[in-house]
């Protein structure tokens, strides 16, 4: 079972990234969960055509520990299997405690067991990579991290935070640094900017998403482009960036 993390600043496109790349990988017949880690819970929304599911957070409030897999695991019509940890009360304890409590329910419900995974994909949170928020870093959830960037100024700063979080967590055994994903680009200034910042890590720029029309078209129509416009050009860049980040935590290939 593979098992990643996606990290970025607030507003880069993480979930929309991520979601398709979850589509792609289900392509590829990969039986595939997609857990989103934020208070928000819209991480799946477009995979599930604008439809919220209930969070792990808010069914344990209703039901404490009398419910089912099943009542906060949701299978999308694309094949991936969604999940949302959800958040406390606004206002009410702690956000990242309850990404720590909602992991631990989904394991303890027999999320990996019941279902199998081949890849679980974890989409935290903006850029915070401290308490809760650093669970999905620990080994027994992921394996490597990945993070989003644009080539704008503070997008490169959130992931440069992130990446020295990464590298400080190494020392307690959790996930390494995957490599670094460029959305939104607009010209290869912005490539070589996050490349030099990669570089600083060690790492490098595994995928780069242009800024494309599509997208926002599909995320207004609570879509994901592999499903409303699966023969773009832009789908089939989702579908070569899942193709190798798979590659490469099999250990099979580099890009």
């Amino acid at each position: 079972m593979i098992q990643l993390a996606f990290y970025g600043k607030g507003g880069i496109g993480k979930s929309t990234t991520v979601s398709n790349l979850a589509a792609a990988l289900s392509e590829k017949g990969l039986r595939v969960v997609q857990i989103g880690c934020d208070p928000k819970a819209d991480s799946t929304l477009n995979l599930c055509h604008g439809k919220r599911i209930p969070t792990v957070m808010e069914t344990c409030r209703k039901h404490n520990d009398d419910f089912k897999l099943s009542d906060v695991v949701v299978k999308s019509d694309v094949g991936v299997y969604c999940a949302e940890t959800g958040g406390p009360i606004p206002g009410v304890g702690c956000a990242g405690r309850g990404v720590i409590s909602a992991l631990e329910k989904l394991k303890a419900k027999g999320l990996y067991e019941t279902l199998s995974p081949d890849v679980v994909l974890y989409d935290v949170l903006g850029d915070v990579v401290c308490g809760g928020f650093a669970m999905p870093m620990r080994r027994q959830y992921a394996q490597s991290v990945y993070i989003l960037t644009s080539g704008e100024a503070m997008s490169i700063y959130a992931a440069a935070n992130i990446a020295m979080a990464v590298d400080r967590f190494k020392k307690r055994h959790y996930a390494g640094l995957g490599g670094f994903i460029v959305n939104r680009y607009h010209s290869e200034e912005d490539i070589a900017q996050v490349a030099h910042m990669a570089g600083q890590f060690h790492s490098g720029i595994v995928g780069r998403l242009p800024d494309d029309e599509i997208v926002k078209k599909a995320d207004q129509a609570h879509d994901i482009v592999l499903r409303m416009a699966g023969d773009s050009p832009l789908a089939e860049t989702y579908r070569k960036l899942a193709e190798c980040i798979y590659a490469r935590e099999c250990g099979s290939e580099s890009c």
